[in-house]
């Protein structure tokens, strides 16, 4: 079982940024896929970005080259550094984390049903 509690939501103007921190109750680094997903009001959850055991990472195309996942296998605690923030950004976002088997190529990592376990979730809202 693996417990995982974000925190680092809050509200930004368009164009400013935010760190999310998702803190991992074990050791996750070692062969645990983590991921960031968001939902929107009346939308479907979606996936944001993801780093596997080995580093590698996977974003969705609407936050490439804007949003950065990573991870400080020390403190057991993900990361994601979102910049130059949009409106449509704005959402719940969660972590989530499962047991890798072996690296998933492509947009395949971001998808919500090979994940376990869930955060409880952390509120971005952008007003523009």
């Amino acid at each position: 079982q693996v417990q995982l509690v974000e925190s680092g939501g809050g509200s930004v103007q368009a164009g400013g940024s935010l760190r999310l921190s998702c803190t991992a109750s074990r050791d996750t680094y070692s062969n645990y896929c983590m991921g960031w997903f968001r939902q929107a009001p009346g939308k479907e959850r979606e996936g944001v970005a993801a780093i596997d055991f080995d580093g590698s990472t996977v974003y969705a195309d609407s936050v490439k080259g804007r949003f950065t996942i990573s991870k400080d296998n020390a403190k057991n605690t993900l990361y994601l550094q979102m910049n130059s923030l949009k409106a449509e950004d704005t959402a719940m976002y969660y972590c989530a984390a499962r047991v890798s088997y072996g690296v998933v190529a492509g947009p395949r990592r971001l998808d919500e049903w090979r994940y376990n376990y869930w955060g409880q979730g952390t509120q971005v809202t952008v007003s523009s």
